[in-house]
C-alpha cells in the first residue's frame, strides 16, 4: 500500500474514531417537584410554534410555565403561541449591543418564576418524554445541559446541510462534563444561571451557547452536551436555500475559532479525506489530474467507502442517507458556505433575520 493510500485509510478511521462519543441523553428521573420555566424565543415563527407547543402540552412532565419571548415579529407568532395556550410577552426594542435571542431571553427569565429554567428553540419539537429527561440530567449533572436535536430533512436542498450537522458534533467533545453547550435545547438552574450572569454576559454574541457554556465551566460549574435522537427533533431552515447558506454561513463565522486546536485538526483531517474521495472517482473516469493510483476500481472503493461511512455515522444525526451516495455535491456546499464565512469574517459583520450583526 503507498503512502497516498494509507494517507486516505488514516483520515477515513479518523472519521469513525471523531464520532464515538455521540452520547444521547441518558434516562433519568426527576427527584422532588422543582419548578420548570420553558423560555421560547421566537421572530417570525407562526411556522414551527404549532408543531412545539402541542409537543410541550403533551409531555410527561408538566412545567410550571410555558413563554413565548416574541422578538417583534412581523407575523401571527404572537397570536398562535395566545392561542396554543402559552404565556406570550415582548421585550423592548432591540439595543445596540445585544442580539436579538440573547435580548429576549434576558428578558424571558426575568419574567419567569421556575427553579430550572429550560430554553427551546422555537423550531424543535421534543418527545413526549424529552422535558423530563433533560430536567433530570441537570438535576444529576447541574451545571448547564443541553441536547442538539435530530435533523429533520424535508426538501432536497435541505440535504446539503449534512456536513454542517456532522462536522458540528465530530469538531467538539460530548457527554457530561465535556465543556460544549448548544443552543436549541438547554437547562440549568435559575442560581447557576445568574452566578454566570446570565444572557446579559453574552449580549452581542450570535452563536450564545458556546459562550454560555464557556462561562459555566470559568466559574467551576460543569457543562455537558448530548444528541437528541429519538427525543427532540428540529427542521432547520425551511424558508429556502438561501436561508440555510446564510444561517451555516452565520455559525461558521462566530463558531469557528472557539473549536479547540485539537479537534479541529482531526476534523480537518478527516474532511480533507472525504474531499480526496470526492475528487479521485470523478477523476479517474475523466482522466484529471490525480495523485496515486488512477485505476478505476481502486477509487471506485474509496468513494464507496467514504460514502458508507458518511450514512453510518449520520443516522443518528439527521435524515441524510441518499445525499451520502453523492456526497461530492454536499462537499462543494460546504466549500462554498465556508468561503463566504471568510468573507463575513473579514467584513466583520452577517444579516439574519433582517438583523445585522458582528462576526467576532
Amino acid at each position: 500500500m503507498d503512502f497516498v493510500a494509507i494517507s486516505v485509510l488514516v483520515r477515513w478511521l479518523l472519521g469513525w474514531a471523531l464520532c464515538l462519543r455521540l452520547y444521547r441523553l441518558p434516562e433519568g428521573k426527576i427527584k422532588g417537584n422543582p419548578t420548570v420555566s420553558v423560555l421560547i424565543p421566537a421572530r417570525d415563527e407562526e411556522g414551527t410554534l404549532p408543531n412545539l407547543l402541542p409537543a410541550i402540552n403533551s409531555q410527561t412532565f408538566t412545567p410550571l410555565e410555558v413563554i413565548v419571548i416574541d422578538d417583534h415579529s412581523s407575523d401571527r407568532t404572537a397570536s398562535i403561541a395566545a392561542d396554543l395556550g402559552a404565556k406570550v410577552m415582548q421585550p423592548p426594542s432591540l439595543p445596540d449591543g445585544w442580539c436579538g435571542k440573547t435580548w429576549a431571553l434576558h428578558h424571558g427569565v426575568k419574567a419567569s418564576k421556575g427553579e430550572i429554567l429550560v430554553f427551546l428553540d422555537a423550531d424543535t419539537e421534543p418527545a413526549p418524554e424529552f422535558l423530563e429527561r433533560l430536567v433530570a440530567a441537570q438535576e444529576q449533572l447541574g451545571g448547564l445541559v443541553s441536547v442538539q436535536p435530530f435533523h429533520r430533512t424535508e426538501q432536497a436542498y435541505e440535504q446539503l446541510s449534512v456536513l454542517f450537522s456532522l462536522v458540528g458534533l465530530m469538531a467538539v467533545p460530548m457527554g457530561p462534563g465535556c465543556g460544549v453547550a448548544f443552543g436549541p435545547a438547554m437547562a440549568t438552574s435559575r442560581a447557576d444561571y445568574d452566578k454566570v450572569g446570565g444572557h446579559e454576559a453574552v449580549a452581542g454574541k450570535v452563536v450564545e451557547d458556546w459562550f454560555m457554556g464557556h462561562l459555566y465551566v470559568e466559574a467551576g460549574l460543569p457543562v455537558s452536551a448530548y444528541i437528541g435522537d429519538g427525543l427532540i427533533e428540529y427542521r432547520m431552515y425551511p424558508g429556502g436555500f438561501n436561508d440555510m447558506v446564510m444561517g451555516f454561513a452565520k455559525n461558521f463565522a462566530t463558531a469557528a475559532g472557539e473549536v479547540r486546536a485539537i479537534w479541529m485538526l482531526a476534523v480537518l483531517l478527516w474532511i480533507s479525506g472525504l474531499f480526496w474521495a470526492a475528487w479521485c472517482l470523478p477523476a479517474s473516469l475523466l482522466g484529471w489530474p490525480l495523485m496515486g493510483q488512477p485505476s478505476v476500481l481502486p477509487n471506485l472503493l474509496l468513494y464507496l467507502a467514504f460514502a458508507v461511512q458518511l450514512i453510518t455515522l449520520t443516522w443518528r444525526v439527521g435524515n441524510f442517507a441518499w445525499i451520502c451516495l453523492v456526497f461530492p455535491i454536499p462537499v462543494l456546499c460546504f466549500l462554498g458556505v465556508f468561503v463566504l464565512a471568510v468573507f463575513n469574517l473579514k467584513r466583520g459583520t452577517i444579516e439574519w433575520k433582517g438583523r445585522q450583526f458582528q462576526t467576532y
